[in-house]
């Protein structure tokens, strides 16, 4: 495939080096400093374009490639309030678009596991829930877009639950996502469930971002000639 990257910082890096250890061409590459290369004429045999920019940038930049007929992998974050906007281009104007908050492949398992724990928690009225994640200085957005995705899971499953908040709060209905930005991180979250005789804790720690990097490469490849909206869920058949 002929894969555009936009947003060329570590992450597009590495989606780089993955994309052509598996054969692929990267045929553009947009980055901050020059956003006006995105147009129709750069993007004339892109087959698909993988999307790892910032929050203002994404909605944007999106839509020019969807202008030019370009299917979209995208793992920007901070941008969701016009997600539907985006499904719904997808569903009535013929565009692909593929959306994961975290393209890790474990991760993703590991939101099964917690909507799973949640589930099994709900009638065990002695268990608090909330949710820790960690990233490197650098990462704009806060809480992660994981983090937000494992509370959309809990408070799915979990009816004691009806919202997050990223701030301590004593309203027993709110799930407390804690941020911790430090160091070089690449990403780690905690489910922890506290009740007065024990904890019980899930955790995912990513050790580098090839994971992630791998998982938006699959993405792409998997919606090659497809029309729609996808999510991990899809390519994972979970």
């Amino acid at each position: 495939m002929r894969i555009a990257i936009i947003g060329y910082g570590k992450m597009g890096r590495e989606i780089e080096n993955i994309a052509i250890q598996r054969g692929h061409t990267i045929s553009l590459i947009v980055d901050r400093d020059d956003e006006g290369k995105l147009n129709d004429e750069n993007l004339k045999g892109v087959d698909v374009a993988i999307e790892f920019s910032v929050p203002e940038s994404a909605y944007k930049n999106i839509n020019l490639c969807f202008d030019a007929n370009v299917p979209v992998v995208c793992g920007t974050t901070g941008w969701l309030s016009k997600k539907d906007e985006i499904i719904h281009q997808c569903n009535y104007n013929s565009k692909t678009f593929f959306y994961a908050s975290n393209y890790s492949l474990g991760v993703n398992l590991f939101f099964k596991l917690n909507e799973i724990l949640a589930k099994m928690l709900n009638t065990q009225k002695d268990y608090d829930v909330y949710i820790e994640e960690t990233h490197h200085t650098q990462k704009l957005d806060a809480p992660s877009g994981t983090a937000i995705t494992l509370a959309d899971g809990i408070i799915h499953s979990l009816d004691r639950k009806d919202t997050w908040v990223n701030d301590y709060s004593t309203n027993q209905n709110e799930l407390i996502i804690k941020s911790f930005r430090e160091g070089m991180v690449p990403g780690n979250h905690k489910v922890i469930y506290e009740s007065e005789f024990d904890t019980i804790k899930i955790e995912h720690d990513a050790k580098n971002r090839k994971g992630f990097a791998l998982g938006a490469v699959m993405a792409a490849e998997f919606i090659a000639g497809k029309q729609g909206y996808f999510t991990m869920n899809d390519l994972l058949k979970l």
